[in-house]
Formats: C-alpha cells, structure tokens, sequence
C-alpha cells in the first residue's frame, strides 16, 4: 500500500518527518498493528519508533542478570576474580 505525501509515494512503514508530526496519532496506531515505523528526514532514515512493549524487550533488565550467565557460561570456571572494594568518600550537602 502506498499513500501519496506532497506528490512522493510513501512506503508503509516509512514516514517523513513531517508527516510523523502531523499524523502522530496514526503513526502510534501503526506501531501497534503493523509493527516498527521509521521516520525520515531528507530520505534518509532517522529514527525508528517501536513499542514500549519491544523497547522493554530489546532493552532487557537492569538485573545484571545477563553478566552472570556469561560468567557461569565461562568455559574456565577455575579462574578466580579478585575483587577489591573501595570505601568511597561521602561529601558533605548543604540543602
């Protein structure tokens, strides 16, 4: 499906910026049902606007859930980590 923007075939899933800002709603609506939409800016693409759902999924958790399984998926479980901590100074705040 192509939809004419200031007498320039528009691709689906391609928006020029101007068009995002006008028709924002509908690109959000988009987002939803058709999935990643990118925003254009002198032809070029720009940006991609997603979900929040897909955001949170590509973005993964703040957990550090994933430097642990790297770890234990080490193939050298006998190397050993010396950890050192540091006692940090705290600064006096004046409010």
């Amino acid at each position: 499906m192509t939809r004419e923007t200031r007498g320039a075939p528009r691709l689906d899933d391609r928006w020029p910026l101007q068009d995002a800002k006008a028709r924002f709603s509908e690109l959000v609506r988009r987002v939803k049902s058709d999935g990643p939409q990118h925003v254009t800016v002198h032809g070029r693409d720009e940006v991609v606007v997603i979900s929040a759902e897909e955001f949170r999924r590509l973005k993964g958790s703040l957990s550090g859930q994933a430097l642990v399984d790297v770890l234990q998926a080490c193939p050298h479980p006998d190397v050993e980590f010396d950890v050192e901590r540091m006692v940090m100074p705290v600064r006096d705040v004046v409010l």
